[in-house]
């Protein structure tokens, strides 16, 4: 029998004071974040990014100690000696490295699980000679000082255009080479300005911004990020070296610059968008773009390393809609396309902030960075978040009910005391395996298909399941058409009948596969898929249609698929470390173009960094224990023959059982155990509950809940008084209780 216990306190309880001595809150004073590790140890947040939007962190250590905290946004880490890969003085060659599963809110989607964010691994061994040390983590330290330079605007605003150009394109569908569909087509609504002219333009833009009044140097980003200031470095401990999965990167010196992008008639996906600006670039990279590659958000915004042969030009691009529509054709559509300068980014304010002469971090800047690192990974991978998925960056792995585990990596760039760097990490998140509709569904009802016919309930989940997924047709040879299904018919296969002319003419779906295809269709007892609109719907039969593969599943995982997916990303760090190294590797940024073209460079080599593992502090008990002090071993001690300095009081406690293999009795016995064992370690606690242990049905969590609350408060309000704590007892499989809002 297993079962775990959950202790709930919903109202405020102090359980219990310790007194720590001097010793420890001298050391404290040294350095606010605290580790201890033994051997080759990582320890960090591992993160889950949830489709739904929640996320939380969970902590993960191997091979003992204790460690790990909440981390904010940004990392500083410390500064390390020089190197190709190490600080710059001075100018902008600021270099380095710094320094994200969330509890599965269970309250909708399946999780994405991310086994952390600067992560650290840690090898005993002589330390490099270096200044300081530091307590590793996404601390706040003061930046490294470094020559000044005279303050210089980040953004300079650009003028109005004096002209417009047009450029047309032929249709090309979005996810096939340009070249095989298209001829281009170029028109000028006005004559095109010379280089020189371009030229001056954007130099006035400039000086106008200089030319401003003078007065005090403005904040250099509007969110920016200001990091406390580190009071010192501290000596105590042993000192030793960790790894962190950040790689160096160099700042580049370039002239960046902004545009506004304008796509008529605006849509919201930004794989559309992307299609379009991918298509332009194409075409018009060497005739219109002055051969430059530009890096896009998949929004509103278009960076350059230099300047466009132009302040503003209109373009036309057609593309061909990549799924079919009612009656098999595809859409052809035309997009206008506005290209418009809007500011030019200086990366003084990075270089100054990495140098530690700015107190703010430039966010701007650091987005445009992000930006250009991501064009690629954006184009090869399944973007998800912050994150990239492909079945080529590790094994997949099976989780059930037509579901797979894709592994992937996390990316974003950092500035850190020690430079700029890349963070990344690996992570691991939900598809829809890549089957025939017949093997999902077979998969998704965990029996044979022919069994028997489909009850209510299996067509609810089936439409539940399928519903918005992408499929490609089989039946046709090498024309595998791609459709979107909308939902299932009322009626089996063989009773299906839709209109073939003008005149009303009915005939059967399984004649017409027939008479068409040479098709037999097997499962005439199934309903068909529906894809298209209501008004103009197609038929297809499941055994005809096969998934399309890449779709990340978005909805609410099961128990077994998140106990699953946990097994996929609980690695050890030397396993996380060759993962992330083999990421590194298969992405070859020292070829990609984007990162040529704005002039970063990223080292292939984890940062090292110095650290030192903390003497653990003295504990300090009530003197009537057996036991008054003790001093934790590994981050661990005992708490048997000690009391406890200031206990906490509980008078007013109830428990409720979820655990269908756990009596009423066993549950009884447990709560009198526990509470006796809390009244010999120095606490207050009413030996008995204000309310007998009740049991509840697993999937009637709320329903019980808000039930045992209104008993409650019925006895608690009028003497104004409240619940101290609840013990939950929760079964083994309980995932699909923390989908439950209480």
């Amino acid at each position: 029998m297993k079962c775990s216990c959950h202790v709930i306190i919903p109202f405020s309880l102090r359980l219990s004071y310790i007194s720590w001595s001097g010793e420890f809150w001298s050391s404290c004073r040294e350095e606010v974040s605290r580790y201890r590790f033994s051997g080759y140890t990582m320890v960090r947040k591992r993160r889950t990014e949830l489709p739904g939007g929640g996320e939380s962190s969970e902590s993960q250590e191997t091979r003992g100690g204790r460690g790990g905290a909440q981390n904010p946004p940004e990392q500083q880490l410390p500064q390390q000696g020089a190197g190709r890969w190490g600080p710059q003085r001075g100018g902008y060659g600021g270099r380095g490295g710094g320094g994200r599963i969330p509890p599965q809110p269970h309250h909708g989607a399946s999780p994405e699980y991310q086994q952390g964010q600067g992560s650290q691994q840690y090898q005993r061994g002589p330390p490099p000679q270096r200044r300081g040390g530091i307590a590793i983590g996404r601390g706040s330290v003061a930046p490294a000082g470094g020559p000044s330079r005279p303050p210089a605007p980040e953004l300079h605003q650009a003028m109005q255009a004096p002209y417009q150009a047009t450029v047309t394109t032929t249709p090309v569908p979005y996810g096939s080479p340009a070249g095989t569909y298209v001829e281009a087509g170029s028109s000028s609504q006005s004559p095109e300005p010379t280089p020189s002219e371009v030229t001056e333009q954007i130099e006035q833009l400039g000086i106008q911004s200089e030319a401003a009044p003078s007065q005090a140097m403005q904040p250099a980003s509007s969110k920016s990020m200001r990091f406390p200031l580190r009071p010192g470095k501290g000596s105590s401990g042993t000192k030793c070296v960790v790894k962190a999965n950040h790689f160096f990167a160099e700042l580049p010196d370039k002239d960046l610059h902004q545009y506004d992008v304008s796509i008529t008639p605006e849509v919201t996906s930004r794989g559309v968008n992307r299609a379009v600006m991918a298509q332009l670039v194409k075409l018009y990279r060497e005739s219109h773009l002055g051969k430059r590659l530009p890096a896009y958000d998949g929004r509103k915004s278009l960076y350059t390393a230099g300047p466009l042969p132009f302040v503003s030009k209109e373009f036309r691009i057609m593309l061909i809609d990549e799924e079919d529509g009612p009656g098999g054709t595809r859409r052809e559509r035309e997009f206008r396309v506005v290209i418009k300068l809007a500011a030019r980014a200086d990366l003084h304010h990075l270089g100054m902030f990495l140098q530690g002469r700015q107190a703010d971090a430039p966010q701007e800047a650091l987005q445009v960075l992000d930006i250009v690192l991501r064009e690629l990974p954006t184009s090869r991978y399944c973007p998800v978040g912050r994150s990239f998925y492909s079945p080529n960056l590790g094994r997949r792995q099976p989780l059930g009910e037509g579901l797979e585990s894709w592994r992937g990596f996390y990316q974003s760039i950092r500035p850190t005391q020690m430079g700029l760097s890349l963070n990344i990490d690996m992570s691991s998140t939900a598809f829809i395996e890549p089957l025939p509709v017949i093997d999902f569904v077979a998969q998704l009802l965990n029996r044979e298909v022919s069994a028997r016919p489909l009850s209510d309930a299996d067509r609810v989940k089936i439409k539940k399941a399928l519903r918005g997924v992408r499929v490609e047709v089989t039946h046709r040879g090498n024309m595998r058409r791609k459709y979107r299904i909308s939902g299932l018919t009322s009626q089996t296969t063989r009773e299906l009948t839709f209109p073939v002319d003008e005149g009303g003419t009915m005939k059967y779906v399984v004649e017409y596969f027939q008479e068409t295809y040479g098709f037999v269709i097997q499962h005439t007892q199934w309903p068909c898929l529906q894809v298209g609109n209501q008004q103009r719907p197609n038929y297809l039969p499941m055994e005809v249609c096969k998934i399309v593969e890449g779709q990340r599943y978005s909805k609410r995982l099961n128990e077994r698929q998140i106990t699953a997916l946990l097994k996929v990303t609980c690695q050890r760090p030397y396993e996380r470390e060759r993962d992330i190294l083999q990421t590194v590797h298969h992405n070859v940024y020292a070829e990609d173009p984007y990162a040529k073209e704005f002039g970063i460079k990223i080292s292939e080599k984890l940062a090292q960094v110095e650290a030192r593992i903390l003497p653990a502090p003295w504990l300090k008990y009530h003197d009537s224990g057996r036991e008054k002090d003790c001093l934790p071993q590994v981050g661990q001690w005992n708490m048997m023959n000690k009391r406890m300095v200031n206990g906490g009081t509980i008078n007013n406690w109830i428990c409720i059982n979820f655990a269908r293999n756990v009596q009423d009795s066993m549950a009884r016995t447990f709560c009198h155990e526990l509470a006796q064992m809390c009244i010999t370690s120095g606490m207050a606690v009413n030996p008995e509950p204000l309310l007998p242990v009740v049991s509840g049905r697993p999937d009637q969590v709320e329903r019980v809940l808000k039930s045992r609350f209104h008993d409650v408060m019925t006895k608690l309000h009028p003497h104004g008084k409240d619940l101290d704590l609840l013990i939950v007892i929760l079964p083994d499989n309980n995932g699909s209780l923390y989908g439950t809002k209480g």
